[in-house]
């Protein structure tokens, strides 16, 4: 049966406008102060990205204009803002380091074929169903990671702080650099970015609904045009084109398997920072307000952003989830708030880009300092060390990966690390044995017990998938049970309640162990799934049709029933 939204704009129309409709009159006045809200920072804040990215500065405006509305229409999340980001500008600058100078034309137009390359990932992932991917990328490294591109965006904006020279390499490097150069520290550059740093802080102390960053560019434009600051040795933007993005495939001429190889490495590498993030964000938010949510949909919002991005000249876009808080701390509820944004910024492309012109590059420099500070989630490094301090070390090896290495290498090593987290827990389950206590309740007891519910019989619980990794410790503890237990075991039973798979390794071992022992092999709380694995492997043929069970207790009673049959046959 159709909803109201659907009469109202067609199934199609419903279909592409999800993250916007329903929409109440009484909601709209609230979504367009909200995207109103989001401009006065975001729009700071995607020129700072530009800094990060080494692009020009109208670009990150782009990322917020076409991209934007995109996602708007085509997207699952009713939250998320799309635009620039911190992480996959620091990837791609990382990545186009020494294939293409900061400012050449070749250097914009291999921004843009990344662009489109991370939405063809995005739409492959769609294709295939990809959006769990999302989750083996643990909190564990992806704090790390964060933490790392934090460490390195807030080191290398020191120099256009200070307004010496900047310097080149890891963030060890650059800060050696901005130390040998102290005696050169421009006074009103400096000056400049201290009053940055309080204005913005004294706004957010007042209120986190001050846009200090956007106040801050005002600001600094008007002291800069009114006491021609350039003519004192402060440097500003300079001309900032105008008018819409031109819209076309990006130039970038004829193009060798190395540097092909090359780009779709750095694409690989923000579509996964895209995935995981995304994903992260618009979950949190989709169980906040208990809404449906489509990863997969969400995918191919993405990934028609990304071809607006590399389309009409900007560079890859991302969830943001600061500007999505931003968002949802104004009132913000649906993708509406996102298209006003879009619209504030054509607003300043036709007619504001100007000014621009007068601001002092020692604002962005703070402006993305901070941004990069905010990024360093010390407290998430804190927890980690508290409740699980082995993970801890593995956050902080990833941070040091991001700073002394690279972005690019940070994130492929957060992929392998948050795999081997994974097998890790999988690796070594902590499997038990079911007993009975002094009144008769079934409690876990250690493997190493030799716990029996009952005499020979014996309940082996294992807590997790039997797969490949986990097979060997399957079998020497099951080898253990068998052969050191006094009286020997009659019946072996697997408590396949944790077990939701059975990988060819582990049912090629089950078989070895009980295909010719005197001991019989039962199951309880095995699912569909586990029974028809069990049948193709042909363990069922070892178990017997009578020897699956819902509950312990089944078996326990089955037990007791045939012993008691055992003792009461005839002896000859």
């Amino acid at each position: 049966m159709e909803s109201d939204a659907e009469k109202r704009t067609g199934r199609f129309g419903h279909y592409l406008m999800s993250a916007i409709l329903p929409l109440t009159r009484k909601q709209i006045p609230v979504e367009i102060l909200a995207g109103v809200t989001l401009a006065s920072i975001a729009i700071p804040e995607v020129m700072g990205y530009t800094q990060i990215a080494g692009m020009p500065v109208v670009t990150g405006l782009y990322t917020i204009l076409i991209p934007t509305v995109l996602f708007a229409f085509f997207g699952s999340s009713r939250h998320l803002v799309v635009g620039a980001d911190s992480a996959t500008a620091a990837i791609m600058a990382a990545g186009l380091a020494g294939m293409a100078v900061i400012g050449d034309p070749q250097y914009e137009a291999y921004a843009g074929i990344l662009a489109l390359m991370a939405a063809g990932f995005l739409f492959i992932a769609r294709l295939v169903k990809l959006g769990f991917l999302a989750d083996f990328l643990s909190r564990t490294v992806l704090i790390g990671f964060l933490t790392g591109v934090g460490i390195q965006v807030a080191v290398s904006q020191f120099s256009g702080m200070l307004g010496i020279p900047d310097g080149t390499g890891n963030p060890v490097l650059t800060l050696v650099n901005d130390f040998k150069h102290l005696g050169l520290i421009h006074p009103y550059t400096l000056i400049i970015s201290l009053l940055v740093l309080l204005v913005v802080v004294v706004c957010r102390r007042i209120s986190r609904k001050l846009p200090g960053e956007l106040i801050a560019v005002i600001l600094s434009i008007v002291a800069s045009y009114w006491l021609h600051l350039d003519q004192s040795g402060v440097k500003v933007l300079g001309a900032v084109p105008g008018g819409l993005p031109a819209i076309g495939l990006p130039n970038i001429g004829t193009v060798n398997f190395a540097t092909l190889y090359r780009l779709t490495g750095i694409a690989f590498s923000m579509f996964i920072v895209i995935l995981a993030q995304s994903a992260a964000t618009a979950r949190a938010y989709a169980i906040r307000y208990k809404e449906k949510l489509d990863v997969n949909l969400d995918l191919v919002g993405l990934g028609l952003a990304n071809i607006g991005a590399g389309l009409s000249g900007a560079f890859v876009t991302n969830c943001s989830p600061t500007k999505t808080q931003i968002v949802d701390s104004a009132g913000g509820r649906t993708q509406l708030s996102n298209i006003i944004t879009s619209v504030v910024t054509l607003l300043v492309l036709l007619f504001l880009t100007k000014p621009l012109a007068f601001m002092p590059k020692a604002v962005l420099a703070t402006v993305v300092f901070m941004i990069g500070v905010a990024m360093i989630d010390l407290k998430g490094m804190r927890n980690i060390f508290k409740e699980r301090s082995a993970e801890f070390w593995v956050a902080l090896f990833t941070v040091l990966v991001v700073v002394l290495i690279g972005v690019e290498q940070g994130i492929l090593l957060a992929i392998i690390l948050s795999l081997l987290i994974h097998t890790r827990h999988g690796y070594k389950p902590k499997n038990g044995l079911i007993s009975l206590d002094k009144d008769g309740k079934p409690h876990i007891m250690a493997v190493d017990s030799y716990a029996e519910i009952l005499p020979g019989l014996m309940i082996y619980q294992f807590h997790h998938s039997m797969y490949y990794a986990n097979t060997e410790l399957m079998e020497v503890e099951i080898l253990r049970l068998l052969d050191g237990s006094d009286p020997p075991i009659t019946w072996f039973c697997i408590d396949a309640t944790a077990v939701d798979d059975i990988d060819f390794s582990a049912a090629a071992t089950l078989r070895e162990l009980f295909a010719t022992r005197k001991v019989r092999l039962v199951i309880v709380a095995a699912d569909k799934h586990i029974r028809h694995e069990l049948d193709v492997s042909e363990i069922s043929n070892i178990i017997g049709e009578d020897g699956f069970f819902e509950t312990a207790a089944e078996v326990v009673e089955a037990y007791s029933a045939a012993t008691l049959a055992e003792k009461e046959k005839p002896k000859r």
